[in-house]
């Protein structure tokens, strides 16, 4: 009778195992660009590229001297989005989300709130701006817990999670968890304020956005990116 038990139990966790993983999505194929545009300039990606399944940005690729953040064709609200990234040496990118696209904005950080992306070797930058702008930030607005960051020239991964509903965001950055924050809110509002986006119309302020990794005139590399919608059955 125990070991049936046991037996189903297993099974039980398999099952589970695998639903887990199946919620997840890939955002980037590995051969083309599909399901992703540049904010206001469509696709044109001016810069961007997949090499060997690897997502890059490269300034040398550039056919138009203007900026080219790339951003995911559809809007998300509740999420948990995996991703590896690479930089280059004294390389700068982010991670962006609830993203505005309209007219009334020039560029994507002016309403997406960023998870830093940056080569932390860096140490005239990091010296000069402090842990608020090292990797694992959430830029200009809380240090990371910890420094955990690699070289440049090196893969890092990423998971953050915004839950709009339960007021919940973390960043889990190489295994470790270095940022907790609230979405929405007194709470989040406050943090703003005290930032330099304290007069931003509209920073920060959108549930539901677009996507966005940054292009910071630098080199840098994606892979393996990812996202699971989270509902009422995962919180």
């Amino acid at each position: 009778m125990k070991r049936n038990a046991l037996i189903l139990l297993t099974l039980i966790t398999l099952v589970c195992s695998c639903q887990q993983e199946n919620d997840w999505t890939t955002l980037f194929n590995g051969e083309n660009l599909d399901g992703w545009h540049v904010f206001g300039d469509g696709k044109n990606y001016n810069g961007w590229y997949v090499d060997n399944g690897v997502l890059v940005f490269d300034p040398a690729e550039r056919t138009e001297a203007k900026s080219a953040n790339l951003m995911t064709d559809q809007q998300y609200t509740n999420f948990e989005l995996s991703l590896d990234w690479m930089i280059s040496e004294h390389g700068n990118s982010g991670l962006m989300w609830g993203v505005v696209e309209s007219e009334a904005y020039e560029h994507p950080y002016q309403t997406g709130a960023e998870i830093q992306i940056l080569d932390d070797g860096w140490t005239e930058y990091v010296t000069e701006r402090g842990d608020i702008n090292r990797a694992g930030s959430l830029y200009n607005l809380m240090p990371p817990s910890k420094v955990v960051s690699k070289g440049d020239g090196e893969w890092n991964s990423y998971l953050l999670h915004i839950d709009q509903k339960n007021n919940e965001g973390f960043l889990i950055f190489n295994g470790e968890r270095v940022l907790d924050f609230p979405v929405k809110g007194p709470d989040w509002r406050a943090l703003i304020e005290k930032s330099p986006f304290g007069n931003w119309e509209g920073f920060g302020a959108s549930q539901t956005g677009y996507i966005a990794l940054q292009e910071h005139g630098g080199k840098v590399a994606f892979r393996n990116i990812k996202i699971r919608e989270l509902n009422e059955g995962s919180e």
